[in-house]
C-alpha cells in the first residue's frame, strides 16, 4: 500500500474517532438535560476539550496531505469533505456545550422540567448522527440523501417546542418559569442546529462521493 494511502485511511479513521467523541458529548448534554444530572454537564467540558485537540489534529492531517501529495478528483473531494465535517463535528461539540450550560441554569429553579417533544428532537437528532457516520464509513449516498429528509422532522419539533414554551411564557407571571421557558427555547435552537451539522455532514458525503453538490438544489438547477 502507498504512503499516501496509509495516510488516507489514517485520515477516515481520525474523523471516525472525532465523530464518536462527539456522540459522547451529546449524549452526556442530553442525559444531563434530562435527568437533571450535573456530573454528565461537567463531563461535556472534559469532552470538549478533546474533541477541540482532535480537530486540529485532523485539519493539520489534511493540509499536509494536499501539500505533500497535491491530490486531485476523489482524493481531493475526500480531503476537502474532511475538513468540513471535522468542522461540522466540532460545532457540535459546542451546542452540546451550548445545551449544558442552560442545563445548569434549569437545575436552579423548579416547576418546568424539559418538554416531550425536546426528548423527540433528541432521539431525531442522534438518529441522524449516528446514521450520517454510518454514511461516511462505508461511502453510502443512499443513506446520507435519507437522513437530509430527516431534517425537516427536526424543524418542525423544533417550532412545535417553540410555540408550546411562548404559550406558557404567556400564561404565568412567575420570573423563575419565565426564565427556564427561555432556557428551554435556546435549548431546542441547538438541538436543531446538531441536527443541521449532521446535515451538512451528508451534503459533503454526497459531494465526496460523486462530486455533486446538494446544498442549494435551486441554485445549482
Amino acid at each position: 500500500m502507498r504512503h499516501f494511502d496509509i495516510e488516507m485511511s489514517d485520515l477516515k479513521n481520525h474523523l471516525l474517532d472525532m465523530a464518536s467523541l462527539v456522540q459522547e458529548i451529546i449524549r452526556a448534554a442530553t442525559e444531563g438535560l434530562s435527568k437533571s444530572n450535573l456530573k454528565q454537564v461537567e463531563k461535556v467540558y472534559s469532552l470538549e476539550k478533546k474533541i477541540n485537540v482532535k480537530e486540529i489534529v485532523i485539519d493539520d492531517k489534511c493540509l499536509k496531505l494536499i501539500a505533500l501529495h497535491q491530490p486531485v478528483s476523489t482524493d481531493l473531494r475526500f480531503i476537502t469533505s474532511a475538513m468540513k465535517i471535522n468542522n461540522d463535528l466540532e460545532r457540535m461539540g459546542d451546542e452540546a456545550v451550548s445545551i449544558s450550560r442552560m442545563t445548569k441554569n434549569l437545575i436552579k429553579y423548579k416547576g418546568l422540567k424539559p418538554l416531550e417533544d425536546i426528548s423527540k428532537m433528541v432521539l431525531a437528532v442522534e438518529n441522524m448522527i449516528i446514521e450520517s457516520i454510518k454514511a461516511f464509513n462505508t461511502s453510502d449516498t443512499d443513506l446520507a440523501f435519507l437522513m437530509l429528509k430527516r431534517d425537516d422532522e427536526v424543524d418542525m419539533l423544533r417550532n412545535k417546542v417553540v410555540d408550546d414554551i411562548k404559550n406558557i411564557m404567556v400564561h404565568s407571571s412567575n420570573q423563575e418559569i419565565i426564565q427556564k421557558a427561555v432556557d428551554l427555547i435556546f435549548i431546542a435552537k441547538s438541538i436543531e442546529r446538531i441536527g443541521d451539522h449532521a446535515t451538512n455532514i451528508c451534503e459533503d458525503i454526497i459531494f465526496m462521493a460523486h462530486g455533486k453538490d446538494v446544498r442549494h438544489p435551486k441554485v445549482n438547477g
